[in-house]
């Protein structure tokens, strides 16, 4: 397969900070001779640094998107397969828009489900989710080239297990799909069932069992291992169009044997085959 991955090196509007060095990070770990190796022809792109020099958290946020947007837009008119590699979740707003999504998969511990009136902290990448379903931020996520809200009813939350009172609330009301890994196909099914035709997959490492795999300092019990992961994101791939995929929020300080990259080699590497089998 043509792969293209692309990197967007940001936390929370800080160029190359805390998990925004996790895409190098990947790249130094291996992560394109892994693919290479595996048959792939891959090339990489970054979109180095946007919005000018003032980092600040919102701006840059959406500033992020708008280049990705861009990236994967570029990409699938080469005929090139998109992969984000990410500091922030925040980003799959941009990959969702380039590739015109109309589902998505959202695996991570948290449910990145708060908005402005909900957040007790104001942390921006918690209202990822949110913002991608048209919860709240439109107008700078309507900014977002391509960008059109997914549908919650065609929306799967794999593991989320550290989710505020309002999140859980929310997940009352919205038709979200919840699941773990083992339980996928039927939450397939229901991906099925609600007619979607392109579906973006994005894959926070924080989603695995912390004494499996760390990658980041957010650190709540439970989760599934790399080979849960990896099974259950193979057999959504297998069940449904995947057109993208954003691996994000890995920060190497909280890695110090580097046991990550190797791990999301075999895991994009597992996606790729089962991507171009299906």
């Amino acid at each position: 397969m043509k792969i293209t991955l692309i990197l967007a090196s940001y936390d929370s509007g800080h160029y190359h900070g805390g998990m925004g060095q996790g895409p190098d990070a990947l790249i130094a770990g291996g992560l394109v001779d892994a693919l290479t190796m595996a048959g792939h022809d891959v090339a990489v792109e970054d979109i180095g640094k946007v919005g000018g020099d003032q980092e600040r958290e919102i701006a840059t946020g959406f500033a992020v998107c708008n280049a990705v947007s861009g990236e994967v837009r570029i990409a699938l008119d080469r005929g090139r397969f998109p992969i984000v590699l990410a500091g922030n979740c925040l980003t799959s707003a941009g990959a969702v828009a380039g590739a015109g999504a109309d589902a998505i998969i959202w695996a991570d511990q948290h449910g990145d489900l708060n908005t402005p009136e909900t957040s007790t902290y104001g942390f921006l990448d918690g209202m990822a989710l949110a913002t991608v379903l048209g919860l709240c931020w439109r107008p700078m996520a309507s900014a977002i080239p391509g960008f059109q809200p997914i549908d919650p009813s065609r929306c799967v939350l794999v593991n989320a297990r550290d989710l505020d009172p309002d999140e859980e609330q929310l997940l009352e009301t919205l038709p979200i799909i919840r699941t773990e890994c083992p339980g996928v196909a039927r939450a397939t099914e229901r991906l099925q069932a609600a007619g979607a035709k392109s579906v973006h997959m994005h894959l926070d490492l924080d989603v695995h069992d912390p004494r499996e795999l760390q990658a980041n300092r957010y650190v709540t019990p439970g989760g599934p291992n790399p080979e849960q992961l990896r099974d259950a994101a193979c057999a959504i791939a297998l069940a449904v169009p995947i057109v993208g995929i954003t691996v994000s929020a890995y920060d190497p300080a909280f890695d110090a044997q580097a046991d990550v990259p190797p791990v999301v080699g075999q895991l994009l590497n597992d996606l790729i085959a089962t991507i171009e089998g299906r």
